[in-house]
C-alpha cells in the first residue's frame, strides 16, 4: 500500500544495521521515505551531519524511494515543511516503546495532522545501538555484523584513528 511518503527521523551517528532494516522496510510500505539527520549543535557527535547523510546515502543506494535529508529544531515543523504526514519510528525494546510513545503523543500534541508508526525491530537487530557500536569500534571490536558493510571501514577509521 503506497500512498504517503513518510519520515525516519533520527542521528544515525553512525547508521547501523538495524537503522536499515527499519529503512528497507518502511520504503516497502511508503511511496517515499525521507530519511531526516537530526542535526542538534547541542550535543556531540561522532560524525558530522554531512558525513551521517553520505552514510545514509550509501547504505540506501539500492532503495530508489529513500531521500536523506537533514533538520535541526521539533520534528514537527521539519513535518511540515516536508508535507510528510508519518512519522516512521523503530522498536527495540519496551523501553523504547515508553520513550517513543512520550514522543508520539507530544509531537501530535504540538502537530495533530501528523501520525507515528512503530516498526519493531528484526530480532538480530534487536541489541545494536550506534553508541554501542561506536563503543566496540573504539576498542578494536568486529563491527561487520552490525552497520553496512559501504560504511564499515569510515567508522572503524574514525575510531581506531587508521
Amino acid at each position: 500500500m503506497q500512498s504517503k511518503h513518510c519520515v525516519y527521523p533520527g542521528s544515525f551517528d553512525p547508521v547501523t544495521c538495524g537503522h536499515i532494516n527499519i529503512i528497507e522496510r518502511a520504503s516497502a510500505l511508503f511511496a517515499e521515505v525521507r530519511v531526516a539527520v537530526l542535526d542538534n549543535p547541542e550535543k556531540t557527535k561522532a560524525f558530522t551531519v554531512q558525513e551521517r547523510m553520505d552514510m545514509l546515502q550509501t547504505a540506501c543506494a539500492h532503495l530508489s524511494n529513500v531521500r536523506v535529508d537533514s533538520f535541526s529544531g521539533l520534528l514537527v515543523d521539519y513535518m511540515k515543511q516536508s508535507g510528510a504526514g508519518i512519522v516512521v519510528r523503530g522498536l527495540r525494546s519496551a523501553g523504547d516503546f515508553e520513550v517513543e510513545f512520550q514522543m508520539a503523543q507530544m509531537n501530535r500534541q504540538l502537530y495533530t495532522a501528523i501520525d507515528s508508526i512503530f516498526l519493531m525491530t528484526e530480532p538480530q537487530y534487536a541489541h545494536i545501538s550506534s553508541s554501542m557500536v561506536r563503543q566496540v569500534a573504539a576498542f578494536g571490536g568486529d563491527i561487520s555484523a552490525f552497520v553496512p558493510a559501504g560504511v564499515q571501514a569510515q567508522v572503524i577509521k574514525r575510531f581506531r584513528n587508521e
